[in-house]
């Protein structure tokens, strides 16, 4: 068995090589062409667990995205977390009701 076959690649790995996979197919078009592309592509198809999981890759530099992911984040819709999603429905209390109730 080859390293390769050993190799058993991570989530993150994943994301990174499908992202940079997306980008490779878009890199024959037009610049402003090819962003729009890679963040139309992630917004269609990618769930918000996966975009979620892109951004904070992305944020804290541990992915090695190509630079037409890179410059096509500012397009990718970033997904709110489940707590902010539980804020949102009322579900849970923010941080100023929680301060305001310790007054």
């Amino acid at each position: 068995m080859s390293h390769d076959e050993e190799h058993i690649m991570s989530t993150s790995e994943k994301l990174v090589r499908m992202a940079n996979q997306i980008a490779d197919f878009f890199h024959s078009k037009p610049r402003e062409e090819g962003i729009a592309g890679v963040a139309e592509h992630i917004n269609k198809f990618w769930e918000p667990r996966m975009r979620r999981q892109f951004f904070e890759m992305l944020d804290d530099g541990s992915g090695n995205f190509n630079e037409l992911v890179v410059a096509a984040s500012a397009k990718i819709r970033r997904p709110i977390t489940p707590a902010e999603a539980d804020r949102k429905l009322g579900l849970e209390a923010s941080p100023a009701d929680v301060a305001a109730s310790q007054k």
